[in-house]
């Protein structure tokens, strides 16, 4: 196997990992998150990995795990063409579009809130780092409570890495979601993707969501 430096290279968790039929060589379709600057990967592997195991890409789009190169990037997303939305009621305080152009924040959740004396933007920890990453998941046809459980392991590790307890960004967070949900809808975007509602069969969200959109 090829053997380089990991200089500029960025990392990448496992949270994928499945074995492609081949008559000729054995090869393994592989996804894989970066937490710190949300970015997407899917690769084609020479090599069987594990959820959770570690890879590494460089600038030419190769895969090398323990320094080894075994493959290919064959997709690669990131968020900095998304737009983020904060004009607009969401039910679950943060959303996403049907064609994931756009993720949401709800236009009374505040933007900035304080946690262990320190300033975090919402539109980074909730949108950024959490609704993005959801949508690529989802729209790769991970079920939704996987790609949920994912996006906020990200959340998770963004905030601690401001160096915020994550229980106590979580207690903050939590009030402004109970106001945020019991508050009536004014006007839901259009296009919001209705996946998360569906799955929790939430159906009184739902009517709401509808009605709101016909206002």
């Amino acid at each position: 196997m090829k053997e380089q430096g990991s200089k500029h290279r960025m990392q990448y968790e496992v949270i994928f990992h499945k074995k492609i039929e081949s008559s000729y060589t054995e090869k393994y379709a592989v996804a894989g998150i970066n937490y710190v600057k949300p970015t997407y990967v899917k690769v084609i592997s020479k090599k069987a990995l594990k959820r959770g195991d570690k890879i590494e890409i460089d600038s030419s789009d190769h895969v090398f795990y323990n320094n080894s190169e075994i493959g290919t990037v064959i997709d690669f997303k990131d968020g900095d063409s998304i737009k983020v939305d904060t004009v607009h009621d969401i039910k679950y305080t943060g959303g996403y579009s049907v064609d994931g152009h756009t993720v949401f924040l709800d236009e009374h959740f505040p933007k900035i809130i304080e946690v262990d004396g320190k300033k975090i933007d919402t539109t980074v920890t909730i949108d950024r780092h959490h609704e993005i990453p959801e949508k690529w998941l989802a729209d790769s046809a991970f079920e939704y409570p996987y790609a949920h459980e994912i996006a906020t392991k990200i959340e998770k590790e963004y905030v601690e890495s401001l160096g915020v307890k994550w229980e106590d960004y979580c207690k903050e967070v939590d009030k402004h979601l109970r106001d945020v949900y019991r508050r009536k809808l004014g006007k839901s975007p259009d296009d919001l993707d209705l996946a998360p509602y569906l799955y929790s069969r939430d159906k009184e969200a739902l009517k709401e969501i509808r009605d709101s959109k016909k206002d």
